[in-house]
């Protein structure tokens, strides 16, 4: 069980840019501890930016994000598989051992210790069995697995999954959602990108959906609404990246 004194992550103001454009413009709100909440919105709405933001691999440009007291290392991230290359020759064990990467200097430091509580995490996702395979010859669903388990040995107090169910078969997205309610139980706080509407209504209670900018946040019923999400395809149909920088950023 995750320890009870979990805080809210905020965001206040916040813009994060690309070439001096935002790709998340002056949003505020709050990710309530323990809470469960889906990230949705249309195509280039700065979901990816956001939990990327928030993971602390993107700089601010304006505004800030709250951690509420966690450090970084206590943030489990999971990114999107095309972010990932899988090309290196690694092996399954060694990519889940990556899990304890910042308490330990490189691989000689990991104990017997480590490596069998990585195995655990292994069996935990269904993939006990496979520790030496390389994660190359894996399938995306295997994949994704592994990179789950991954993260269930960080055993982070907030946790970001970037499109976590994209591409991959019915029985590993069941079985990994098992996972995420899990974490919901121990009163981890997790955030989701995801673009299955029914999903997320069918398994995250609260829901952030932004085109950039906020559209709507809170229980997912009152926010997935026609009209919220016509506002947002409304909002993405307007984007002109060639328009001048905002003045307001620029003060």
């Amino acid at each position: 069980m995750i320890a009870a004194d979990v805080r809210a992550v905020r965001v206040r103001d916040l813009t994060v840019t690309y070439d001096r454009h935002p790709a998340v413009h002056h949003l505020s709100g709050e990710f309530r501890p323990g809470s469960l909440t889906a990230v949705v919105g249309p195509n280039g709405a700065g979901k990816t930016t956001l939990l990327r933001a928030i993971a602390g691999t993107l700089p601010v440009s304006g505004g800030e994000i709250d951690l509420g007291g966690l450090k970084r290392r206590e943030i489990g991230y999971l990114p999107q598989q095309a972010a990932l290359d899988r090309g290196f020759p690694i092996s399954v064990l060694d990519t889940v051992l990556l899990g304890h990467w910042g308490k330990v200097r490189g691989f000689f430091g990991v104990t017997r210790a480590m490596r069998a509580k990585a195995g655990e995490a292994l069996a935990a996702v269904g993939m006990a069995g496979y520790e030496e395979r390389q994660i190359g010859s894996l399938s995306a669903g295997q994949f994704q697995r592994v990179l789950f388990a991954r993260v269930l040995l960080q055993d982070c107090r907030v946790v970001l999954l970037d499109e976590p169910f994209n591409a991959i078969d019915a029985k590993t997205t069941a079985d990994l959602l098992d996972l995420v309610r899990r974490w919901h139980a121990e009163q981890r706080t997790v955030i989701a990108v995801l673009h299955d509407l029914e999903q997320v209504r069918q398994h995250f209670p609260e829901t952030l959906l932004m085109a950039r900018e906020l559209v709507g946040w809170g229980a997912t019923d009152g926010v997935l609404t026609a009209a919220n999400q016509l506002k947002a395809r409304s909002m993405a149909a307007g984007w002109d990246d060639h328009a001048p920088f905002c003045e307001r950023d620029a003060a």
